[in-house]
């Protein structure tokens, strides 16, 4: 299938799905105090200036020392992504699209507009497999998925003696396909994770605090608040 057939077979499963969950301004509150805020960049980014986001948050389990953090800057046309993770016991099992990478060690990043109740979910492992989907609740997703995905994303990994990073981008044109009007201006709202569901120490970290009962990174009613400069 060409690559518009694809990105139009999309679209038309995406307004299927989402048909009338637009209208609820579904702005989050619990976390309207956790801010970060976006830089601006001309180029390439300079990962040395741009301020971290602390993915420190220890959830659910035991403290292991993993911890994480968390960057983002973005310009005329990508939201640009760093994550990185120190941990000693890394996983990195998957390696084809859509394998559950939150098994393996991983790093995530959710964002959404406040006014819809639709969100995206980024998870991504050591091998650099991106899974991305959008939608309104856990097991009401599109799965957006790429044949060219490395390219596409400009995903990049490495490895260090206490942990790794990752980096992609997410062009603007990309999200617009789902959020017409959607610009890198004002507020959004976002939360960073860290989990590894079948790593030697199973663990759930986030950047904005969660309180609930049982392990849920689908809970855009926590999400801290992402200021664009």
């Amino acid at each position: 299938m060409g690559f518009k057939k694809w990105w139009t077979l999309l679209i038309i499963v995406m307004i299927a799905t989402l048909c009338g969950c637009q209208g609820k301004n579904a702005e989050p509150e619990k976390n309207a105090a956790v801010v970060y805020t976006v830089a601006e960049i001309k180029g390439q980014p300079d990962w040395g200036k741009i301020s971290f986001m602390p993915i420190d948050k220890v959830l659910w389990t035991d403290d292991y020392g993993i911890r994480a953090n968390g960057q983002l800057c973005y310009d005329e046309e990508n939201l640009y992504v760093h994550l990185s993770a120190d941990e000693k016991d890394i996983r990195a099992e998957n390696t084809e699209p859509l394998s559950p990478v939150f098994e393996d060690s991983c790093l995530e990043f959710f964002f959404k507009t406040a006014d819809s109740p639709n969100y995206f979910n980024c998870e991504i492992n050591p091998n650099g497999v991106l899974n991305m989907e959008y939608g309104p609740a856990k097991t009401d997703r599109i799965s957006i998925v790429r044949s060219d995905a490395k390219e596409y994303f400009d995903i990049k990994t490495d490895r260090r003696a206490e942990g790794w990073d990752v980096y992609y981008r997410i062009p603007l044109k990309l999200i617009r396909l789902f959020i017409p009007d959607f610009s890198f201006k004002g507020d959004i709202w976002a939360n960073m994770y860290k989990c590894g569901n079948k790593t030697v120490n199973k663990h759930y970290l986030s950047w904005a605090p969660i309180d609930l009962p049982d392990p849920n990174f689908h809970c855009p009613e926590y999400f801290g608040k992402l200021h664009f400069e």
